[in-house]
């Protein structure tokens, strides 16, 4: 296990690089990221087991999400709590490269697309998710979730359930598929899961993925191009299969809200999850992270790394969670999967202010 501390900052994103099996960058906030300022570090790995900071940026407001480049090794960008984005260049001393400004409130997440390279999307507070390209300022199309503006088919408890939450229409996460850049999703407070065609803009389907309370994470598996996962408010972890909502009418408030999830994870953590990450060198592997000061690796029972077995969590005695960290002291928000080298090893970062890389199946 190593460990590095961010001396005042706490932590919030971690993510490998693409290109480099020896550099993670990490983006983290002051004050517990509440008010003032945010810090963007790179740190290398170093041959005698240590992390070392090689550079660093601090900027005037809290860094809440990070994405390296899919087109440049050396550039990475950050989410900020002013609604902008910013992208760095690693080699001028982390100069900023561009900003981009059109959110009106905390962006919370960015995303690259791993398939034309060039673009990438942000899910902001302010409701909205932007696709940019990264040679220009402006972005290239902006959605929403429609979902956000009522729909008088959902159920009365999970409507007060909404109205109960002021944060109904803030977008937590947005993301690419790995499988067609032309799909995207995102999720939100208002407790959907929102999927897009970029093609077909004004056309989206929503899965009411956590019973009305915020939906903090979701993301695409690595291997089934049709499999999705989520973590919310509600302590649970939740499975779903595309291909039920496949053949569903192509209309902006298509009604996915019945479907059952093909697995889940019931009191998965003792709190809130923060992050779902699939892995990337198995096909039934993922990692949460929590407000329960945890991380958690888990094994999906209903496919057995070949082929859907149709068998469900609930039915093991650990549900299937397969390794637990504990070494974090505050709130866990940040974590990813290495690409590189042996399967299993973990970044993770909390607001404790440490960044650990452990391995998941030692």
């Amino acid at each position: 296990m190593l460990e590095f501390n961010l001396n005042g900052f706490s932590g919030y994103g971690v993510q490998y690089s693409p290109f480099f099996d020896s550099k993670i960058a990490v983006v983290s906030g002051a004050n517990y990221g509440l008010s003032g300022q945010g810090k963007l570090s790179i740190l290398n790995l170093t041959g005698n087991r240590q992390m070392q900071e090689s550079a660093s940026v601090i900027t005037n407001d809290c860094l809440f999400d990070l994405a390296w480049s899919e087109i440049n090794p050396t550039q990475v960008l950050v989410a900020q709590g002013d609604g902008t984005l910013t992208l760095f260049d690693l080699t001028n001393k982390l100069q900023q490269i561009q900003i981009y400004k059109e959110h009106y409130s905390e962006v919370f997440s960015c995303n690259w697309n791993m398939l034309t390279r060039r673009t990438f999307i942000s899910g902001s507070w302010d409701g909205k998710v932007k696709i940019w390209d990264c040679a220009r300022s402006e972005s290239v199309l902006t959605l929403r979730n429609n979902r956000s503006l009522g729909h008088t088919g959902e159920h009365i408890e999970t409507k007060a359930l909404q109205r109960n939450s002021k944060n109904k229409d803030c977008i937590y996460q947005a993301l690419f598929s790995p499988h067609d850049p032309n799909m995207a999703m995102c999720c939100s407070g208002n407790s959907y899961l929102t999927f897009f065609d970029l093609r077909q803009p004004n056309q989206q389907n929503s899965i009411l993925a956590h019973s009305g309370l915020e939906t903090l994470s979701c993301d695409y598996n690595k291997y089934r191009s049709y499999i999705v996962a989520s973590a919310g408010v509600d302590k649970a972890i939740r499975i779903w299969d595309l291909r039920m909502i496949k053949n569903k009418p192509h209309n902006m408030f298509a009604d996915i809200s019945s479907y059952n999830c093909t697995n889940e994870v019931v009191n998965a953590h003792e709190l809130a999850i923060r992050k779902i990450l699939w892995s990337p060198h198995h096909s039934n592997y993922f990692l949460t992270t929590s407000y329960d000061l945890t991380c958690r690796v888990w094994q999906d029972l209903s496919h057995d790394g070949t082929r859907q077995v149709w068998k469900t969590n609930s039915t093991e005695p650990g549900k299937g969670c397969r390794y637990k960290f504990n070494k974090h002291t505050e709130f866990v928000l940040g974590a990813d999967w290495s690409l590189w080298g042996q399967p299993g090893f973990v970044a993770s970062t909390a607001w404790d202010g440490k960044v650990f890389i452990w391995n998941a199946f030692e």
